[in-house]
């Protein structure tokens, strides 16, 4: 691990405070009129979920903390557990499901998926980026609607709800951003 002043903290670096493993998600930079610059940080702990907002000095160090990845391969739900195989010794971990939050919807069997691991502990799983999915149910178009700039609620065949333009009918498999729950394209 390495040590890092406080004002050099970024949003996605990990980080170790308070004993415990933290992601940073924003921060701002404020220097006011009196007083030393600083570091204004939101971060939320990989391990309980817990979020913060702590100020940093540049005075201040911290340990940026380096996480292990590796690949897994989604297999099935198990009740509240997701179960992942380790493709390269073929044994299978539990997770439990709230480990992906609302990326969980978009598992499919076989997915691909990558671990981070923190002193050989599971605490975050990634997606693709982009999935292919089937529209199941989507609106009819209402006439007048202008192709460029409307967008009409489809049902993806996971549950999950995105906006897609009009030309998007029930059946057609469409590329969705996971992590935005978005439309991307057409599939081939």
């Amino acid at each position: 691990m390495a040590k890092i002043s406080g004002v050099d903290i970024r949003p996605g670096n990990i980080i170790e405070y308070e004993k415990g493993i933290w992601k940073v998600a924003k921060t701002q930079h404020t220097q006011p009129g009196k007083g030393g610059a600083f570091m204004q940080v939101e971060m939320k702990n990989l391990i309980d979920g817990r979020k913060t907002n702590v100020r940093f000095r540049s005075q201040d160090t911290v340990e940026k903390v380096r996480l292990d990845t590796k690949d897994f391969q989604y297999l099935y739900t198990d009740g509240d557990a997701l179960v992942f195989m380790d493709k390269d010794n073929y044994e299978q971990i539990n997770l439990p499901t709230d480990l992906l939050g609302d990326a969980a919807a978009f598992l499919q069997d076989g997915m691909e998926v990558t671990l981070e691991l923190w002193e050989e502990r599971p605490i975050s799983v990634a997606l693709p980026e982009q999935i292919e999915a089937t529209i199941v149910e989507a609106d009819a178009v209402v006439k007048g609607q202008t192709a460029s700039s409307s967008f009409k609620p489809a049902i993806l065949d996971n549950g999950v709800r995105v906006m897609v333009p009009p030309f998007i009918a029930a059946g057609t498999r469409i590329i969705v951003d996971v992590y935005e729950r978005t439309y991307v394209g057409k599939a081939d």
